[in-house]
C-alpha cells in the first residue's frame, strides 16, 4: 500500500466541525449491545463474592476493547474499506468473547482470552499497518501500544489455559498491564514515553461515541426490564416495581445527558490538550458510569422477581450499588469537564450510603423506589442549579 493510501485511511480533521460518527461505527456497537446483556446476566446468575470479582474483570475488559476501537476511529476513517474491514472482524471476534462471557472461568475461558488478545493485538497491528509514515509520532505511539499489548496478551491466553484461580491471577495481572498503559502514556525503555500531543483526538467525535455507549447500556436496562416485567403477574406490587425501574432510568439519563454530555463535548473540542482529557474523562472514568448502569439492570430485575419480603443482602448491594457506582463516576466525569465537585451528586451519594444501612429493614420495592426518588432529586436538583447561576470561568 502506497503512502498517498495509508494517508487517505486517516479522518480529515476540520476546524468548523467534529467527524460524525458513522453507521459502521453504529453498527459495530450492536455487538457490545449483547456483550452488556452478557455481563448482567452473567452477575444474576452469581452474585457471591467470587462471582462478581469474576464479572468485574470480564466488564472491565469487555470496557477496554470496545473503548480501544473508539480511540482507533477516531484516527481512522470508517468510510474507508479497510478500516471497514478491520471493524467487521472485530465484530466477529467481540461476538467471540461476548458468547464465552458466561463461561469465561469455566470451559470456555481458552476462547474467552484468544478473542481478547486478538481484539486488542489485531487492532492496533492493522493501525500501526495502516499509519503513514508521514505521522511518525502516531507511528511510533501505535508500536509502543502494540508491545504493550503484546505482554498482555500472553497473559490472557495463558490464563486460558489455566485452571480457574491461576486464571484470575493471570488475568487481573494482563488488566493491570492494559490499564496502566494510557496511564503510563505507555512508556517503555529505550522507547521513551508517548507525548500527550500525539494523542490529538477528535474530541467531539469521542465524546459522542461514549455517550453512544451509555445509551446502549441503558437501553439494555431497558429491555431487560421490560421482559422481565413481560413474563410477571401484573400485581400492584409488580407495576410499582416497574414505574420505579423506569423512572430511575430516566433519571440516569437525565443526569448524564441533561448538561454534561454537551458539556464535555465542548470542553474537550476547545482544549489544548484534547487527548489528556479523553484519556481521563471517557477512557477511565467513564467505566463506573456504564458498570452503575448493568448493575442498577440486576438490580431492576432482583426488584421486580420479589418486590416484597426479605430483602437479600445482593439486593441491597445492586439496588444501591448501581446508582452509587453511576453517580461516583459523573461526579468524576464532570469534574474533569468543569472543573468543581457538583454538589447534587456528593449528597445524592450520601444518601445513598445512609439507604444502605438501613437496607435491610425494607422491602426490596421500598428500597427501590427510595434509590430512584435520590437519582431524581439528584437530577432535578443539578438541572436547577445550572439554570440558575452561571458556569464558573473557564468551563462549560
Amino acid at each position: 500500500m502506497s503512502e498517498t493510501a495509508r494517508a487517505s485511511m486517516l479522518r480529515e480533521r476540520s476546524s468548523h466541525g467534529h467527524a460524525r460518527v458513522t453507521y459502521v461505527e453504529l453498527f459495530f456497537d450492536l455487538v457490545f449491545v449483547f456483550a452488556v446483556t452478557q455481563v448482567s446476566h452473567t452477575l444474576l446468575k452469581d452474585f457471591s463474592p467470587l462471582g462478581v470479582l469474576h464479572i468485574t474483570l470480564l466488564f472491565l475488559a469487555v470496557w477496554w476493547a470496545w473503548i480501544y476501537t473508539s480511540w482507533v476511529t477516531n484516527w481512522l476513517d470508517p468510510e474507508q474499506t479497510p478500516v471497514r474491514i478491520l471493524l467487521f472482524l472485530l465484530m466477529l471476534a467481540g461476538l467471540v468473547l461476548s458468547t464465552s462471557l458466561p463461561g469465561a472461568f469455566g470451559a470456555r475461558g481458552l476462547v474467552f482470552g484468544l478473542a481478547f488478545a486478538a481484539i486488542q493485538i489485531g487492532r492496533s497491528a492493522f493501525t500501526l499497518w495502516l499509519i503513514p509514515a508521514s505521522e511518525p509520532g502516531l507511528r511510533m505511539n501505535f508500536v509502543r501500544i502494540l508491545i504493550w499489548l503484546c505482554c498482555s496478551g500472553v497473559l490472557w491466553i495463558a490464563g486460558g489455559l489455566a485452571d480457574p484461580n491461576t486464571r484470575l491471577v493471570l488475568w487481573a495481572l494482563a488488566l493491570v498491564i492494559e490499564y496502566c498503559g494510557p496511564a503510563m502514556r505507555f512508556r517503555l525503555p529505550g522507547l521513551g514515553a508517548t507525548s500527550i500531543d500525539d494523542w490529538n483526538v477528535e474530541g467531539a467525535h469521542l465524546a459522542e461515541r461514549c455517550a453512544l455507549f451509555i445509551i446502549i447500556a441503558l437501553g439494555e436496562s431497558v429491555l431487560v426490564t421490560g421482559a422481565t416485567f413481560a413474563e410477571l403477574s401484573w400485581t400492584a406490587e409488580t407495576i410499582t416495581a416497574f414505574v420505579a425501574s423506569f423512572v430511575g432510568s430516566i433519571a440516569m439519563w437525565w443526569i448524564y445527558f441533561h448538561k454534561g454530555a454537551e458539556a464535555g463535548s465542548e470542553r474537550i473540542s476547545g482544549a489544548d490538550d484534547p487527548g489528556r482529557i479523553a484519556r481521563l474523562a471517557y477512557t477511565y472514568f467513564h467505566m463506573p458510569i456504564v458498570a452503575g448502569i448493568i448493575v442498577s439492570a440486576v438490580a431492576d430485575e432482583l426488584v421486580l422477581a420479589h418486590p416484597s419480603g426479605h430483602t437479600e443482602l445482593k439486593t441491597v448491594l445492586s439496588v444501591i450499588g448501581g446508582p452509587l457506582l453511576f453517580l461516583a463516576g459523573t461526579l468524576v466525569f464532570k469534574w474533569t469537564i468543569r472543573g468543581l465537585w457538583q454538589l447534587s451528586h456528593l449528597v445524592g451519594i450520601a444518601a445513598l450510603l445512609v439507604l444502605a444501612v438501613a437496607g435491610k429493614e425494607l422491602s426490596p420495592l421500598w428500597l427501590s423506589s427510595l434509590a430512584t426518588v435520590i437519582l431524581v432529586v439528584v437530577a432535578s436538583w443539578e438541572a436547577a442549579s445550572l439554570r440558575s447561576k452561571p458556569e464558573p470561568a473557564g468551563s462549560l
